[in-house]
């Protein structure tokens, strides 16, 4: 456990202004980023995804209260939520369910909005995490918006992935298609006081017997599978399956546990450290692409892009040829 220094209010005001700047990627913003990153690297980050009504923020607002209660561990949650895709604005409602935790010294809690970001996270999430972890928190929450099956970039991020479903949400089929599943390390069957909990938890059994033979070292195959990757041995970490219920606390001894125990075994596996090179490289490569589209943009006129997309927009010429024609003078 690391030492805790920014309990106060005051200092707790400045950490939002900090991360406020990050998100606005303003001059501050940046350069607070490239002092916060030699400081960084210490917290476990936890991924906590799902679709929409399993119960994730109700499942992190829980598991944050439980391990504060043992008062070793400090605690920073990152909610992401969906913003408006004709508005652009969002809701931010997840701190309204959080308000157990408010008065907490060792707990920090943020929202933000998506921005039109696919994969269940905004662009600046890494950002923030980077600067909470360099702030001092031993384990970071990371809520995604809850989009549904192509929500797997938090597993680029988190270090320990928590995968939530809950009975009643479809056909058991459901929860097994399009990767959801095969991100997770530890799958979770909230709400687990509803009629149809069996047949949830026996799908999800079910798929780790027939398909955790494909996953693949590293992060478990987040990055693509491909042949050159090695399998998974059976010594190797197998999701396990946990039932919670929320609202009584029930399974979370088990859920923090189960954290624990995965953190360990990226420690004494060695993972984790591939893990983070991992991450390290999806966020350069993110922020690269973002740099040259950004570069592009001011050194492009909009009246020579207007020229090119009126003959795409005329079909005399395709949009692959006008990428190639406006990006000529970058070669």
């Amino acid at each position: 456990m690391r030492s805790f220094e920014s309990p106060s209010a005051a200092n707790k005001l400045a950490l939002s202004r900090l991360i406020s700047e990050v998100e606005n990627e303003t001059s501050a913003g940046k350069a607070a980023l490239d002092e916060c990153f030699t400081r960084s690297g210490r917290a476990h980050l936890i991924g906590v995804t799902g679709a929409p009504g399993t119960g994730k923020s109700s499942l992190v607002n829980r598991l944050a209260q439980l391990i504060r209660r043992e008062g070793k561990q400090t605690v920073a949650i990152v909610a992401i939520d969906p913003s408006s895709p004709f508005t652009g604005g969002a809701i931010l409602g997840d701190r309204v369910r959080m308000r157990d935790l408010s008065g907490d010294p060792g707990v920090f809690i943020r929202s933000m909005a998506s921005r039109g970001e696919l994969g269940g996270l905004a662009r600046a999430t890494a950002g923030v995490v980077q600067v909470l972890d360099a702030a001092g928190y031993d384990l970071i929450l990371i809520e995604t918006v809850g989009a549904g099956q192509s929500e797997v970039d938090i597993a680029r991020l988190a270090h320990t992935t928590i995968v939530v479903e809950s009975p009643g949400m479809g056909d058991d089929i459901q929860a097994i298609k399009a990767g959801i599943l095969e991100i997770a390390d530890i799958l979770v069957v909230n709400k687990a006081d509803r009629p149809g909990i069996e047949n949830t938890e026996r799908a999800l059994r079910a798929n780790l017997e027939l398909g955790y033979s494909h996953r693949v070292n590293g992060k478990a195959g987040h990055a693509g599978f491909t042949e050159n990757n090695a399998a998974v041995e059976p010594k190797d970490w197998v999701p396990p399956v946990i039932k919670t219920i929320a609202t009584e606390e029930s399974g979370f001894p088990e859920l923090i546990k189960a954290i624990a125990d995965h953190r360990d075994y990226l420690q004494n596996s060695g993972l984790l450290a591939q893990r983070v090179r991992e991450r390290l490289m999806d966020e350069f490569e993110h922020l690269l692409r973002h740099t040259l589209v950004q570069n592009w943009r001011a050194q492009t006129s909009t009246e020579r892009v207007s020229q090119v997309m009126d003959a795409v927009f005329t079909r005399k010429r395709s949009p692959a040829s006008a990428v190639e024609e406006l990006t000529r003078s970058l070669n």
